[in-house]
């Protein structure tokens, strides 16, 4: 368990801007890239920065939690400095959208096991199923400045 912002003394992790919660996904994925267009279009008060698991900022996040940098199974929340991993982050993410969204917070009723073992599921096989982009995401123009840039 790492203790909440534990990645600003991490001498491998850049400093980034860490005042809203922050999503780091796999932009060469289909699914993600969606889940990340989802975000952009009904996060109505822009609570949310979104990153590229690919830059070498989010590869630092990813060894920094103990994460395969190469093998992204699991999207990562950043909030108040904790991070939040599979079914929790995914809830939290949905449920920090707002009503209607927020009602996805009842599905905290099931078991973490469960929502996980389904979590894991479609993140083995998400490339399978939805499929691979020929190219990292980048976000429309209009929604620039809710990715963090990083130098690579």
């Amino acid at each position: 368990m790492h203790l909440p912002y534990s990645y600003r003394s991490d001498t491998s992790v850049p400093a980034f801007p860490d005042k809203h919660p922050v999503i780091i996904f796999d932009g060469y994925c289909a699914l993600c890239s969606g889940w990340a267009n989802f975000v952009l279009r009904h996060d109505r008060h822009a609570k949310y920065r979104l990153l590229s698991a690919q830059s070498a900022l989010g590869k630092a996040l990813y060894v920094h939690y103990g994460l395969d940098p190469d093998d992204y199974q699991t999207n990562i929340l950043i909030e108040n400095g904790h991070a939040w991993f599979k079914s929790r982050g995914s809830i939290r993410m949905v449920a920090g959208l707002g009503l209607p969204w927020s009602l996805v917070s009842l599905l905290r009723i099931f078991p973490v096991f469960a929502m996980d073992f389904l979590y894991d599921f479609v993140a083995k096989n998400r490339l399978r199923f939805f499929g691979k982009r020929e190219s990292c995401y980048l976000p429309p123009a209009e929604y620039a400045n809710r990715f963090i840039r990083t130098e690579e």
